[in-house]
């Protein structure tokens, strides 16, 4: 295809690393695990890094660890803030916990939650929002966790999309409580599969890591503070205190992943350059509604909504683009409440609507982004759609 919605970003060093591993003889969670853990909880400047099987593992691993909190844990019927544009896996965790969501709409410009509803939103039963970044562009996370921390609120920052995006010179994916990540082959880096827990508590940590592999005590030090030690070895070994998960990532993974991890600079400066040409081609053309900047996007993809005030025909725009070889899809899933599976949900919408959901929902779309040079690729998109949207 000419212009992908996703591209691989291996080379050799990942093809050695994947090589070493299978030699080793050594495949299930172990020193290379250990190492990227550690590696991409510095690069983000968090305490503690707990790598599972994918970015949605994470999200569940997260939420569950917030119910087993010693102090204040989520309770069935508690109530989380959520935008209504995620992916399903954002949310499936809380329904999962018999949490009850409440939708709040997002901003035209950015996607991301609209931080002027979290007020209206907030009810005696909240207990926690979920914050995504998406698409690679900065969420109001300051405004989130102030608030959060007004009310007594956790934060869960679902950073899936936006990796290496920064936001006040801070790292997306620090602002939260707990704070999940995706390795997923068309993210910003990718371990074939794998995704990434951080934290800066020490209990959220262990929670997190027993619930990773079966609620067991294996990957616990003595001192943790979410058990104590017996003091019989053979019996340590397999003791479960948790109801826990096998979500466990495997050392291929791992070990691609620290190969990938020094490449993620180089990455995302490329991505940004692709950015500023689309901005630079799109940015004052009112058909199109492209996502405003907050902070400093990493840019996972360029999203447009078809201006509805312009009555573009999207069915047309999209027959052009497959024409011209070009790949598009949904924004992230979409309105996540215009979705079949909403019925299995205890949910409600705060002010009653979420127009700005439906508008990228029925007018929008998104096209690829790749951290190499996409000048030829991001020009013919942009004459595909000024033909195709007069």
């Amino acid at each position: 295809m000419f212009y992908e919605l996703a591209a691989p970003t291996w080379g050799p060093e990942e093809a050695a690393a994947a090589k070493g591993v299978i030699e080793s003889g050594l495949y299930t969670m172990g020193a290379h695990v250990k190492a990227f853990e550690g590696e991409f909880a510095a690069y983000h400047g968090a305490k503690h890094g707990i790598m599972v099987n994918s970015g949605s593992s994470a999200n569940l691993i997260a939420v569950a660890a917030m119910a087993y909190k010693a102090d204040r844990p989520l309770s069935r019927g508690d109530e989380v803030i959520v935008p209504a544009i995620s992916w399903a896996t954002t949310y499936h965790p809380l329904q999962q916990y018999g949490l009850k969501l409440r939708f709040v709409d997002v901003e035209l410009e950015t996607l991301n939650l609209d931080p002027s509803l979290l007020e209206k939103a907030l009810t005696p039963r909240t207990r926690a929002i979920v914050a995504v970044s998406i698409l690679g562009n900065p969420a109001a996370l300051d405004t989130i966790r102030a608030f959060a921390d007004a009310h007594g609120l956790y934060l869960l920052e679902d950073n899936c999309e936006s990796m290496d995006a920064e936001l006040g010179g801070r790292k997306c994916g620090t602002f939260g409580h707990l704070n999940t990540f995706s390795f997923f082959f068309s993210h910003h880096i990718s371990t074939m599969e794998g995704g990434m827990i951080l934290t800066d508590d020490t209990e959220l940590a262990h929670l997190c890591r027993s619930l990773r592999a079966h609620g067991w005590t294996r990957d616990l030090p003595e001192d943790s503070p979410v058990f104590q030690r017996k003091g019989n070895d053979f019996y340590e070994a397999y003791r479960f205190i948790l109801p826990g998960y096998n979500v466990r990532p495997l050392e291929i993974e791992a070990a691609i992943g620290r190969e990938q991890l020094k490449k993620l600079p180089g990455f995302t400066a490329q991505r940004r350059k692709n950015l500023a040409l689309f901005q630079s081609l799109f940015g004052d053309d009112d058909r199109f509604i492209i996502q405003r900047e907050n902070g400093r996007s990493s840019a996972f993809s360029f999203t447009l909504i078809l201006n509805p005030a312009r009555r573009i025909d999207r069915i047309r725009a999209f027959e052009a683009l497959k024409a011209a070889d070009i790949g598009y899809r949904i924004i992230t899933g979409g309105n996540f409440l215009r979705h079949d599976v909403i019925r299995h949900y205890d949910y409600e919408v705060v002010s009653g609507a979420v127009p700005n959901a439906d508008t990228a929902h029925d007018h929008g779309f998104f096209v690829g982004n790749h951290p190499f040079d996409l000048s030829p690729q991001i020009t013919c998109l942009r004459d595909v759609l000024d033909k195709a949207c007069r």
